[in-house]
């Protein structure tokens, strides 16, 4: 038996997110075919057989598709499923749509955001908001696991694997597609960013994101995040979100500015390499997790560090 991996994307690009996942779907120790179900997505189908890992890419291209509807991609996968012991998928928002709809429909307990394969069934995942890891097993005869990227390294891309056309099955009906709305921005995807900085409560406004956080952002080429609070007080849309109920992140980089470090960001971001702390409280939570810390005005502090990283440029 094999692994599914179903692929993140927009019916244009592959999703980071898939080769990371490919890192949990190869430690499984089958081989993984890959499901790029969507419409007119065949770049996508291509970009999946490079992944390194991928034995078979499994292409649903159907109009039904377009919009990865949970109703729709879920009939797909339990269609596909007597060929398969485990299906997979990124914890984004996509794969926490389906997944819970394959498993009811496979009548198998979900095994969510898990960090770690011990084997190929016990896994480790977080827990209290990351506070603790538990560790699981589960005796499916099916296994349906979602994945958190940002503890598995991204798989290679100089794979080549056979493209295969797989149909899709009649149409569910039961929901339909209404409209999205997407902002765009030049600055990197919050989730696939390097260098990230947040904003928190203590900005004040939505204006001092702009004024102060926004321009370092564009001279780090950095993405910009938001705590829970600073999105609650409608200072950032919810999509800017980092934290337990948000985006979870690991960049390189993480600067918090004026966060004070409640647990439920801490959940998404403690994994970062090396995490900043800008905050004028000194016994701010956030400094206890921040490998460098700075007690200070950050209405002071940022203008300071714009004026320094202009200086600094070639």
């Amino acid at each position: 038996m094999t692994t599914l991996l179903i692929a993140d994307h927009d019916n244009k690009t592959l999703s980071p997110s898939t080769a990371k996942a490919m890192s949990a779907a190869r430690a499984l120790g089958q081989d993984v075919h890959v499901l790029v179900a969507g419409a007119d997505c065949k770049a996508v189908a291509e970009a999946a057989a490079k992944i390194d890992g991928a034995a078979k890419v499994l292409h649903a291209d159907s109009p039904q598709l377009a919009h990865q509807l949970a109703e729709e991609v879920s009939a797909l996968v339990v269609g596909l499923m007597a060929n398969y012991d485990a299906v997979l998928a990124a914890s984004t928002a996509s794969g926490k749509n389906v997944m819970p709809r394959v498993a009811a429909l496979l009548d198998v307990m979900q095994v969510s955001d898990i960090m770690k394969v011990i084997s190929p069934d016990t896994f480790e995942r977080p827990i209290y908001a990351g506070n603790a890891i538990q560790t699981v097993q589960s005796t499916d005869k099916k296994k349906v696991i979602t994945v958190r990227t940002t503890a598995f390294p991204a798989a290679g891309n100089s794979g080549s694997a056979p493209i295969e056309t797989v149909a899709a099955p009649a149409t569910v009906g039961l929901s339909t597609f209404e409209k999205a709305e997407i902002q765009k921005s030049d600055r990197p995807e919050l989730t696939a960013a390097k260098i990230v900085i947040s904003g928190g409560r203590g900005l004040q406004s939505g204006e001092n994101f702009k004024k102060y956080i926004e321009p370092i952002a564009d001279q780090l080429g950095a993405a910009v995040g938001a705590s829970r609070a600073a999105v609650d007080a409608g200072y950032m849309p919810n999509d800017y979100q980092v934290g337990q109920t948000g985006k979870v992140v690991a960049p390189e980089l993480y600067i918090a500015v004026g966060i004070s470090g409640a647990i439920q960001h801490l959940a998404g971001m403690k994994d970062s390499k090396i995490i900043v702390a800008i905050n004028k409280d000194g016994e701010a939570p956030i400094f206890q997790v921040a490998d460098y810390g700075l007690v200070g005005d950050l209405f002071q502090v940022l203008p300071e560090m714009k004026a320094e990283l202009e200086k600094s440029k070639p």
